[in-house]
C-alpha cells in the first residue's frame, strides 16, 4: 500500500510534468523584482478580510452610455463594467510597482528563453452563466481585442504578443515576437470573457448583450443613458480567492448618469448617491459645505497617495500645420500663468506639472548623466541641445519672474517662428490670422481657459473654446478633429508597451490612439523602446528619466497640475480598511474595498 508521503511525492511529480518542459511555474509574478506576498498569502493587506457583504451602494457618473461593449471604438460603455464583470489571468496588487498574483490563472510560467508565458487556468472558475473558463475563451479574447474590430488602443498594446495558442483546455500560451521584459506581465492582465457573449457576430456589433464574464456581479437592470444596476453573484466562483478575500462586498451597485457635473453635486448632497471623487478645486474649497458636512451626514477627506501622476496639460495637436513649429508651442506655453491661477482658482491645492511622471521616481531631475546620459548620446543629433545643457521647467511668474517677461519671450519666438503683429492681429507672411479652437468635455474648465486665452490676446493670438456634448467630444478626440483639448496622460509605477500608444510614431495618425498630439519622433521612438525592453526596474528608470526629458523639450502641451491625494465625499454609512494602498485610484479602491455598515435605527439609506 503506498504511503502519503509517496503519494504526495507522485502528485507533485505529475504537476510538475504538466509544465512544458522549460518552464518554472509560480502563482505570482513582479517586474524586476521579487513579489511582496509569499505562496497561500491569505490576503492583500489593504482589504479587511472579514468585512460584511451587504447592502447597497449608488455613484453618479456624467454622461450616458449605449454599450455593454468596453472594448470597441464604437460608442460609449456602462461605468463599471470592467471592475465588475471582466476578470483577467491575474490581479494586480496596489502596493506594488507591478506584481500579479494568480486570479483565473492558478499559476503563470514564463519560458526559459522569454519568448513565451503559459498559464494554467484553475479549474474552478466559471463565467456567469455556469459555463467553465477555457483555454479557448482565452484565446478568443485575445484575438478579438487584438483584432481588427477592437479598440485601436489593444493593437499597440499587445503589438509584441505574436499569438495565443490552446494547449489543452486549461492551459493557453501567449508566444512573443521579441524579448519584451514585460509581456507576461501584459499577458496576464489580459480581460477574459466568454466566446458565447460574442457569438457569430462581429466584435463590434456586439452593444446590448451584457459581458458573459467572470466576475463577481451580472447586471440586474439598466435603462440606457440613465442608470444601471449590478448584483453580486451569489454563485461567484473566486470570492474565496486570496486576491478576493474582502473585496466586492456590495450586494447591488447602481450608477445614475446626470448630464451635468453641477447638478450630480446638488444630487449628491440630496442623497441620490452616496460618494463622489471631486476633481474641481473650486467646488471642493467653496461647495462642499453646510449641514450635513458640519453635523457628519456627510464625510469630506483627502486620502494620501504614492500614484504616478503623469502628466495634463493643454494639447497641441501636431497634425496642425499651425502648431508643427516648436517655437510656437513654446510661446504659447509662456501665455499660461499657473501661479496666478493656483491662487485665484485653485486655492492652492496644487503642485505644478514638471514631468510626464509627476510625483514619482522616474522623473527627470537635474542634466542627464551616467547610464541615462549614455542612453541620450547617440541621439543628440535629433535632440534640441537644450536637452543637454538645461534643466526643463515650465514657466513660472514668481519673482524675479512675471507674465509680462514671459510674454515678451512669447512674443520673441513667435517672431523667430514668422509671427508678426498687424492690422490688428497676429499673421504670418501669407497674412493668415493666428487663431485657434480649444473644446471642452467639462465647462467647469471654461474658467480655467478664459484667463490662458486672455494672455494669449495680448500677443495677437484669437482663442475660441466651447464646452460640447461628451459623445461629440469623444468622437472628436478619437478622429482628431480639434486644434487644442485638454489631455491627461497618467502613468503606471511600471509604464510600458501602453506608451507605444501614448507617443510613439506608429500611433500618430490611428485614430482612437491616445497619441493625442500627433507626436512623430524618432528619438522618442528609440526612448520609447528602450523604456519598454529595460532588462530590469534600474534600466527602465533611467529610460523614463530620458524619454521624459526629451518629451519636455518637445512641448508638445502646455502642463498644467496635480495634486497628490484624493478629494473624496461620501455618505457616513461604509466601512472601509485600515490601510491605504500605496497606488491606488479613489474609485476603484472604494468600489472594490468598501463595505456597508448596519444601518443605525431611524436612519434611512
Amino acid at each position: 500500500m503506498i504511503s502519503w508521503r509517496h503519494l504526495n511525492y507522485l502528485l507533485m511529480l505529475l504537476s510538475l510534468l504538466s509544465i512544458p518542459f522549460g518552464l518554472q511555474a509560480a502563482p505570482a509574478q513582479a517586474l524586476g523584482y521579487e513579489p511582496k506576498y509569499p505562496p497561500g498569502f491569505d490576503h492583500f493587506d489593504y482589504v479587511n478580510p472579514d468585512a460584511p457583504k451587504t447592502g447597497k451602494l449608488v455613484l453618479s457618473v456624467t454622461g450616458s452610455f449605449d454599450s455593454f461593449n468596453p472594448y470597441v471604438l464604437k460608442g460609449l460603455s456602462a461605468d463599471g463594467l470592467t471592475p465588475l464583470m471582466i476578470e483577467t489571468l491575474m490581479a494586480s496588487s496596489l502596493d506594488e510597482p507591478f506584481s500579479q498574483y494568480g486570479l483565473l490563472a492558478e499559476d503563470a510560467a514564463l519560458a526559459e528563453d522569454k519568448r513565451s508565458v503559459t498559464f494554467r487556468l484553475r479549474p474552478e472558475a466559471r463565467f456567469n452563466d455556469g459555463s467553465v473558463v477555457t483555454a479557448e475563451d482565452v484565446k478568443f479574447s485575445f484575438d478579438s481585442l487584438k483584432g481588427e474590430k477592437g479598440h485601436p488602443q489593444y493593437r499597440f498594446y499587445y503589438a509584441d504578443i505574436e499569438r495565443a495558442v490552446v494547449v489543452d483546455s486549461r492551459t493557453v500560451r501567449f508566444e512573443f515576437t521579441k524579448v519584451n521584459p514585460e509581456l507576461h506581465m501584459i499577458a496576464g492582465q489580459i480581460p477574459i470573457f466568454s466566446r458565447n457573449w460574442v457569438g457569430d457576430k462581429a466584435f463590434d456589433k456586439v452593444a446590448m448583450e451584457p459581458p458573459i464574464a467572470s466576475g463577481p456581479y451580472t447586471v440586474e437592470s439598466f435603462d440606457i443613458g440613465k442608470n444601471i444596476t449590478y448584483r453580486r453573484n451569489p454563485n461567484y466562483w473566486g470570492r474565496d480567492l486570496n486576491v478576493r478575500r474582502g473585496m466586492f462586498n456590495f450586494e447591488r451597485i447602481t450608477y445614475k448618469y446626470y448630464r451635468d457635473a453641477t447638478v450630480a453635486l446638488e444630487a449628491f448632497k440630496a442623497g441620490e448617491f452616496e460618494f463622489i471623487h471631486e476633481y474641481n478645486s473650486k467646488k471642493w474649497a467653496r461647495d462642499y459645505i453646510g449641514p450635513k458636512f458640519r453635523d457628519g451626514r456627510i464625510v469630506k477627506q483627502n486620502l494620501k497617495h504614492s500614484n504616478n501622476a503623469g502628466m495634463q496639460g493643454f494639447v497641441f495637436n501636431l497634425r496642425r500645420p499651425l502648431f508643427k513649429d516648436l517655437r510656437v508651442r513654446q510661446a504659447i506655453s509662456q501665455a499660461l500663468d499657473f501661479d496666478w491661477s493656483n491662487r485665484k482658482l485653485f486655492y492652492n491645492q496644487y503642485e505644478r506639472c514638471d514631468s510626464y511622471f509627476s510625483n514619482s521616481e522616474l522623473a527627470a531631475r537635474g542634466l542627464p548623466e551616467g547610464d541615462e546620459l549614455a542612453l541620450l548620446e547617440p541621439l543628440r543629433d535629433e535632440l534640441r541641445p537644450e536637452v543637454f545643457t538645461e534643466t526643463w521647467q515650465p514657466p513660472t511668474t514668481k519673482a524675479p519672474a512675471s507674465l509680462r517677461s514671459n510674454l515678451r519671450k512669447a512674443k520673441a519666438l513667435l517672431q523667430e517662428a514668422g509671427w508678426v503683429y498687424r492690422d490688428g492681429a497676429l499673421r504670418n507672411a501669407k497674412g493668415e490670422k493666428f487663431s485657434f479652437e480649444v473644446i471642452l468635455a467639462q465647462k467647469g474648465f471654461e474658467r480655467i481657459l478664459a484667463p490662458f486665452a486672455r494672455n494669449l490676446t495680448k500677443l495677437g493670438i484669437e482663442v475660441e473654446y466651447r464646452t460640447v456634448d461628451i459623445a461629440l467630444y469623444q468622437r472628436r478626440i478619437e478622429s482628431f478633429d480639434f486644434d487644442m483639448v485638454v489631455g491627461g496622460f497618467g502613468q503606471s509605477q511600471s509604464p510600458g508597451n501602453e506608451l507605444m500608444g501614448m507617443f510613439h510614431s506608429s500611433s500618430a495618425q490611428q485614430k482612437g490612439s491616445r497619441n493625442t498630439f500627433g507626436i512623430e519622433a524618432p528619438a522618442v521612438d528609440a526612448l520609447v523602446d528602450a523604456l519598454i525592453y529595460a532588462k530590469d526596474r534600474s534600466g527602465l528608470v533611467t529610460a523614463a528619466r530620458a524619454l521624459d526629458r526629451v518629451l519636455l523639450n518637445g512641448y508638445y502641451l502646455v502642463p498644467h497640475w496635480y495634486i497628490g491625494s484624493h478629494r473624496i465625499a461620501y455618505w457616513d454609512r461604509f466601512g472601509m480598511p485600515e490601510s491605504l494602498p500605496l497606488y491606488y485610484n479613489a474609485d476603484s479602491w472604494m468600489l472594490a474595498t468598501w463595505w456597508k455598515r448596519a444601518e443605525k435605527t431611524g436612519a434611512t439609506n
